[in-house]
């Protein structure tokens, strides 16, 4: 078994901050999720913040994220989450965590607080605080870590929110680099846990995805790992993966009519990713061309986020 497998760490990082924020603080950060008003959602910022660092961006930044939310006074705050996923030391962390903290501190007016997430593999490396000192002048930063290698296996086995198989996937797949077996087997594991929590099947699809976006295998791997899954559904009766590849299968043998072509890609991609937007809804089925709705479809599989597969639509 030679294939070579890249490994994919940054795309699923973003999608599952983006997806269970609240699960993730509530995991990783605890005192962070208690001191926040869930009332109140909270608002992405990640395009203002990409321009804000894009001039003086360096070293490698896996997945930083920047929301606005609510204290429990109602108090306005960001929170910059910086996932950092390397093999080695980087000797300027602490002071790039310390630069966008003052841009957007600056850039604001508000409250900014800095969580890093040290998903790296070196047990040692555990950076925690930016300090500045010369001529009796004195600069100091501290901001709250969690490193995932503390977090026992058995105990993310065993909890029920949703972001532990996230994480433990991450582990995993870490663990794992060129065990094929060894990851089939712990991607097994993990997947097979998503049923036996009974998370329901919208849950189950999207966890599914990330841990599958994650734990990539050789294609000999991943076609008996498919072929298991079907097997399992079937006996557990509950079809939440495998029927949506057969529902893009059918689609494939579909005839060409147009209508059935756009009620097929938006019944997909609620399978995927859940809710559609009236305008997204609304452009699909204005599109009356068999051909384009023929690549739309094949993008609804492949499609990463429903806000890649929106632009598309739209450009169109």
């Amino acid at each position: 078994m030679t294939e070579d497998i890249i490994d994919q760490y940054d795309e699923p990082w973003k999608e599952a901050l983006d997806e269970y924020l609240k699960e993730f603080l509530e995991l990783l950060f605890p005192e962070v999720h208690a001191g926040i008003d869930w009332s109140v959602e909270p608002q992405s910022r990640d395009k203002e913040f990409q321009q804000l660092i894009t001039a003086s961006a360096r070293g490698k930044q896996i997945a930083d994220k920047l929301w606005e939310v609510h204290r429990l006074d109602g108090t306005p705050a960001l929170i910059l989450v910086h996932v950092e996923v390397q093999g080695r030391r980087e000797a300027d962390f602490p002071e790039r965590i310390f630069r966008y903290g003052a841009r957007i501190r600056e850039a604001y007016d508000c409250d900014a607080v800095s969580l890093a997430v040290l998903a790296d593999p070196s047990p040692n490396w555990r950076p925690d605080r930016f300090e500045f000192e010369a001529w009796g002048y004195r600069l100091s930063l501290v901001y709250p870590t969690a490193k995932l290698l503390d977090l026992r296996l058995e105990d993310l086995e065993g909890n029920r929110n949703p972001f532990a198989p996230i994480v433990l996937a991450h582990r995993m797949t870490q663990a794992t680099k060129g065990e094929p077996r060894t990851r089939f087997e712990w991607k097994w594991r993990i997947v097979r846990s998503l049923y036996e929590r009974e998370y329901g099947e919208q849950k189950v699809r999207r966890l599914f995805r990330l841990v599958d976006w994650f734990m990539r295998l050789p294609e000999p791997l991943a076609i008996e790992f498919r072929e298991n899954l079907e097997r399992f559904e079937g006996d557990q009766k509950m079809p939440y993966v495998t029927s949506v590849e057969r529902l893009a299968k059918a689609e494939g043998k579909a005839e060409g009519k147009a209508e059935g072509k756009a009620e097929t890609i938006l019944l997909f991609l609620e399978t995927r990713f859940g809710a559609i937007s009236e305008k997204l809804s609304s452009a699909i089925r204005g599109i009356t061309d068999s051909d384009r709705l023929t690549e739309l479809a094949r993008l609804s599989a492949v499609a990463t986020t429903l806000e890649e597969f929106e632009v598309a639509v739209l450009s169109l």
